[in-house]
């Protein structure tokens, strides 16, 4: 999963990119600013480990999130350039940094006028690519379903709606898929805030506006998460306690984004490795084998699956087996949460 940290100049953009990943990108502007800071982290999960001491594997890997520390260039009032835009598109969910307090460089506008804002150059950026796409479909010939969806996004951002709350088919979703439209795309809100908010509610503005516009707010007091990223595990688990934060902001952060973009984990075991894979919530066993690799979904015959649950009650697939708790399935069925898969190919 790969997010995008975005917003205005100014807004701790990465500070938060910091705060989250652990590392230690200069805050302050970007000597280059073509050249966004990149980082992962781990999404923690105990099955992974718990699957590690059956296993025994060689290596235990879980799933990642990466994020992109987009630049904000030009002026402090616009969020997107056209080198903006660029970075933008190649990620698959946006989470918008939103300063509460004045900026050490100059004062930003008003927490909600920063969503507002934004939220209306994304639409913009998107007006733009549908108007110049439709003037091209004008000229072609056996694209009318292609012409009548983008007639109809059209109209939505002319009403001044983000996509993302366009009711589109799977097949009107794969269509939209390689114009890498940003309204389209999941947003959360990342609320930048210092220490005196710690513990105190999201300001009411943003949390109506976000409440009218189904948007989830994640706050981080991103400087003293930031100070916080830089300790040891003891020491940062004693200063959350003493600050009253019950969870440092990657796992709520981590817990946000699963939940925006409705991401599940399925689990691949062995002695080479035991592995969570994350993927979209209704994805079909042969879409999931290609997350292993293109080969297998290519070559797709069966999925053999336990549940973790269950793998854990009789310590053995062999047991599971025997209790009958192995399934065989077909390439349709909708992997679940938890699923322990091994698939079956031939190429």
């Amino acid at each position: 999963m790969k997010v995008g940290l975005v917003g205005f100049r100014n807004a701790g953009k990465t500070t938060i990119f910091n705060a989250l990943t652990g590392l230690h990108a200069h805050v302050g502007g970007y000597g280059d600013p073509t050249r966004p800071n990149l980082g992962v982290i781990k999404v923690p999960d105990a099955r992974v480990l718990a699957l590690a001491d059956l296993y025994h594997p060689k290596k235990a890997t879980f799933a990642e999130i990466s994020f992109v520390d987009v630049p904000g260039r030009g002026e402090e009032q616009a969020a997107l350039d056209p080198g903006t835009l660029v970075q933008m598109r190649d990620v698959e969910a946006l989470a918008q940094v939103v300063a509460t307090f004045p900026a050490a460089t100059g004062a930003l506008p008003a927490p909600v006028a920063q969503l507002e804002n934004f939220a209306a150059e994304l639409i913009l950026a998107d007006l733009d690519i549908v108007e110049r796409r439709l003037e091209r479909l004008k000229k072609e010939k056996g694209k009318e379903r292609e012409q009548q969806l983008l007639a109809r996004c059209y109209e939505h951002l002319t009403a001044e709606q983000p996509l993302r709350t366009c009711q589109l088919s799977l097949d009107e979703l794969g269509t939209l898929a390689g114009f890498n439209l940003l309204s389209r795309m999941p947003l959360v809100i990342v609320l930048n805030a210092d220490e005196s908010a710690i513990g105190q509610p999201v300001p009411a503005g943003v949390a109506a506006w976000a409440a009218a516009h189904g948007l989830e707010v994640v706050p981080v007091p991103g400087r003293t998460e930031m100070e916080l990223a830089e300790l040891d595990e003891a020491d940062r688990v004693a200063f959350l306690r003493e600050l009253g934060i019950t969870e440092p902001a990657k796992d709520r952060f981590i817990r946000a984004a699963y939940a925006l973009l409705d991401l599940i984990s399925f689990l691949t075991v062995g002695e080479d490795e035991c592995r969570a894979w994350p993927i979209r919530r209704g994805t079909t066993a042969v879409k999931a084998a290609g997350k292993v690799h293109s080969d297998i979904e290519r070559g797709f015959i069966r999925a053999e699956v336990i549940r973790f649950e269950e793998l854990m009650r009789h310590k053995s697939e062999a047991r599971c087996r025997e209790a009958g708790k192995l399934r065989l399935e077909g390439k349709d069925y909708v992997v679940a949460d938890g699923d322990i898969i091994h698939f079956r190919f031939n190429v």
